[in-house]
């Protein structure tokens, strides 16, 4: 490449860069170099394929017009991915007079030759993050503002593992799966994982929602570069999927099957999240459903109080640091604590109440204002949440048969009526669909469950003793 032709290259950079800005740019073109121009062609490269795929279909265009900018004759961009190519000494331009983005790269030397591999400058975690493909990351939810309490301490040592790995240590949990309900820091663990792996590891890892993998994989395959979508996804080292119950779709599904297997198989670590156990997730492929179990399921419980209270006093604390002035005396973080029980996302939008109307007129946080703030978000307390397990053990518990009798193909008389009862409770009492539940039931088929509910609901008019015997098993369900 002639000394033309780099300040040509030098400031076909230097607009491309006032075009996308300074962090784009790291992220996606500070190791492509101009290999040369020929005629009406500018020949470019770049170390990956991925890369390659990339910057062709979001900014081809783009590079041609700056390029056309310096060079009219230019009608055409070259994109290859360049290999270990061997570099003569003669043919390598002084370190002075490289341009910004190939003074990142370093020269390794290999039996004599030369040989340029890319160094991609510092850039911070989030940009490089975003730049990869990966969701957004939250620099709130890190390790540090993470409260530990007795319903999440097994999650949290376990995500604390996974971020704290290497690249070749032995995978312990692979998948990691994490479930709970809404607002109990799912989330908030997810990307903490990412910002202190990507931060302080030598591994890869990348955070998407089930949203956003669905929607990079049909724009891979819109634009025809699937492959590309593929290997970039089983090239990472940590592959972190947030709110899985939203993936849907056959073909999405087996593409996630695909790299899910590809990764464990190659001992890359997956970590996954959900708002009900692998089982549950009713719309997964039994294959997928079964090798998430295969995996380390944690669940995260509900807040206690104690736990709560924790949370607001971190909360306050760290607000008190952007809002001098905020103040929240204990007996008020007590009450909310007390009242506010439903999840940790109300937690907040009570504190950030209390907050805005500080900053905004100066009030004092008196227990009268927090009560009459944060009167809409008490909510009566919600029944427990029925598992299918729970109403198949008591069930079997009250009429003396064991809980496979309910799963197996027996047609005794003393053992049909349980099992019927048992279905009948499943669908009143959890928000199973009749499939499912006949899935759960030894995989018996839907209408067989309807059959079953029908026959109770029938009985339950006219038979008082099973009355009696069904109301006295939703109170045992409900206690235990």
């Amino acid at each position: 490449m002639t000394s033309l032709e780099q300040e040509r290259w030098s400031r076909v950079k230097g607009r491309l860069k006032a075009e996308v800005g300074d962090d784009v740019f790291s992220s996606w073109f500070a190791r492509m170099d101009l290999e040369g121009l020929e005629k009406d062609t500018a020949r470019l490269s770049v170390p990956t394929r991925f890369l390659k795929s990339w910057i062709q279909s979001h900014y081809g265009d783009r590079v041609l017009r700056c390029w056309q900018a310096e060079e009219r004759n230019v009608q055409k961009i070259e994109l290859t991915v360049r290999t270990a190519a061997i570099k003569t000494q003669a043919a390598k331009p002084r370190v002075d007079d490289q341009p910004e983005a190939s003074r990142d790269q370093r020269v390794e030397k290999s039996n004599g030759a030369e040989h340029r591999a890319p160094s991609a400058a510092p850039i911070p975690v989030s940009t490089a993050h975003e730049a990869s493909g990966g969701s957004p990351l939250d620099p709130r939810l890190t390790f540090d503002t993470f409260v530990v309490g007795r319903s999440n301490t097994l999650t949290h040592a376990a995500a604390k593992q996974v971020a704290s790995a290497r690249r070749g240590d032995l995978v312990m949990f692979n998948p990691l799966y994490i479930h709970a309900g809404v607002g109990l820091g799912k989330t908030h663990l997810l990307q903490a994982i990412t910002w202190a792996g990507n931060a302080n590891g030598d591994r890869k890892i990348l955070y998407l929602t089930a949203e956003k993998f669905m929607y990079g994989f049909v724009s891979a395959l819109k634009n025809q570069n699937a492959i590309a979508f593929k290997e970039a996804l089983r090239g990472i080292d940590v592959l972190v999927i947030d709110d899985l119950q939203f993936l849907t779709g056959k073909n999405m599904q087996a593409e996630f099957c695909h790299t899910l297997n590809a990764l464990i198989d190659a001992g890359r670590q997956v970590v996954i999240a959900a708002d009900r156990p692998p089982s549950d997730l009713e719309t997964l492929d039994d294959r997928v459903r079964s090798r998430l179990a295969g995996g380390l399921v944690v669940e995260m419980g509900p807040l206690g109080e104690e736990l709560r209270f924790e949370i607001l006093k971190n909360r306050v604390l760290a607000a008190r640091a952007h809002h001098t002035g905020f103040d929240v005396p204990d007996s008020v973080v007590s009450y909310i604590a007390k009242s506010v029980t439903h999840n940790g996302r109300d937690l907040e939008g009570a504190l950030n109440r209390l907050l805005a109307l500080s900053k905004l007129t100066g009030q004092p946080m008196t227990m009268e204002v927090a009560e009459r703030e944060v009167r809409d978000l008490i909510r009566p307390q919600e029944p427990k949440r029925v598992k299918i397990e729970d109403i198949q053990r008591v069930v079997a518990r009250q009429y003396n048969v064991s809980r496979s009798d309910l799963l197996s193909s027996r047609r005794t008389a003393n053992v049909v009526r349980p099992r019927q009862v048992a279905m009948y409770l499943a669908k009143t009492l959890t928000l199973r669909s009749l499939p499912e539940i006949g899935r759960r039931f030894g995989g018996r088929d839907h209408t067989t469950v309807l059959h079953a509910v029908r026959k109770i609901e029938h009985l339950l008019g006219n038979d008082t003793t099973l009355a009696d015997e069904v109301d006295t098993l939703k109170r045992q369900l409900q206690l235990e």
